[in-house]
Formats: C-alpha cells, structure tokens, sequence
C-alpha cells in the first residue's frame, strides 16, 4: 500500500510540476514577442490542465480508498471463514466424542448395581476399544515407544536407568503416551531410557 501511495504521490506531483512549466505559474512576465492575448490563452490553458490534475488526483484518491477498503474487507471475511472453521472441526469432534460419554455413563450405573466385576471390565474395556477408534478415525495415532530408539522429536526423556548394554539409548518403559494428530505430535510421549 504504501509503495502504491508513494506512486500516488509522486504522479500527482509530476502532474502538478508539468501545468506550472505549461501556465507559467500564474502568467509571469511575457517573453519576447508574447502579446496579452497569447498570455491569456496560455493561463487558460493551464486551468485547463491544473483542472484535469486535480481530476486525475481525485480519480487515483478514489481509487486507492476503494481498493483499501476492499482489503480491508477481504481481510476481516478470511478471519471470520478461519475462525467458522477451527469451530466445526471442534464441534465435529465433540459430536463423535458425546456417545462415548453415553457409554461412561451407563459404565457408571452398572458399577453402581454390578455383582459380577468381570461384566464390568468388559465393558469398560469396550468403551475404551470405542473410544481408541474414534480418535483413529479423527487422525490421532499413538506413538510407539516402549523398546524404540529415543527420538527426541517423539518422546521426552523423563528418567534415565542403567540397563543391559544392548537395551543402551533404548525406551524401556514408558512413563505418559504420547499422540499424533496425522503427523503433528499433539503430546510427547513421556519415557524412560536405559543407560
């Protein structure tokens, strides 16, 4: 914008330096062998000019506060697009996130009356198979870890033990899992390291 006021600027400017050479700013002392009547063509003339000047700048100011205020425009309709979107991703998961909670909650109520704990432990474990699949089908992957090479863009090293020599530099356990969201890592995976 401001290279185009700058142009702006310096067209009006030349546009102003070329009707004063042409009126001789404001019909100065005659020249040799200039008449009165000569004098007053030349001055009408250059109104003539200074008004397509002032024209020509009111056309290219015109221009230049259009042209502003349709960025400006542009801008704030992208911003308010960006923000629907991050808040339908947000509300998509949400919604594949509420039959889980459904699930938790009827977990909840057959605590409450179980006899039997192995029914129980089924069906806790059903509702975290379905919840693993959910956020399998959002993109969220866990990352591998335990008996892995430490990578440092994967894992954070949250203690070190000694360790067999072949099991050196190696995860041994692992502390926190880690997830990716695709291929951004959403959480470290938080591990221990033999020495």
């Amino acid at each position: 914008m401001a290279r185009q006021e700058f142009s702006y600027q310096k067209h009006v400017d030349q546009q102003i330096n070329e009707t004063e050479a042409v009126s001789g700013e404001g019909c100065g002392p005659a020249a040799e062998g200039d008449t009165c009547d000569n004098m007053a063509e030349e001055c009408a003339a250059g109104d003539d000019n200074s008004a397509e000047v002032a024209e020509a700048s009111d056309d290219w100011r015109d221009k230049y506060l259009r042209l502003s205020a349709e960025f400006d425009n542009y801008r704030k309709r992208t911003l308010r697009e960006k923000m629907e979107l991050v808040a339908a991703g947000g509300e998509d998961t949400l919604k594949a996130m509420l039959p889980l909670l459904d699930d938790v909650d009827r977990a909840l109520q057959a605590v409450a009356a179980a006899r039997e704990v192995e029914a129980v432990r089924e069906g806790v474990v059903l509702i975290a198979q379905k919840l693993r699949d959910t956020l399998r089908a959002k993109g969220v992957v866990e990352i591998e870890s335990t008996g892995c090479d430490l990578d440092t863009d994967l894992h954070e090293a949250v203690a070190i033990v000694p360790c067999a020599p072949e099991q050196r530099g190696k995860i041994i356990d692992t502390a926190q899992k880690g997830y990716k969201l695709k291929d951004k890592v959403i959480r470290h995976a938080k591990v221990v390291v033999g020495e």
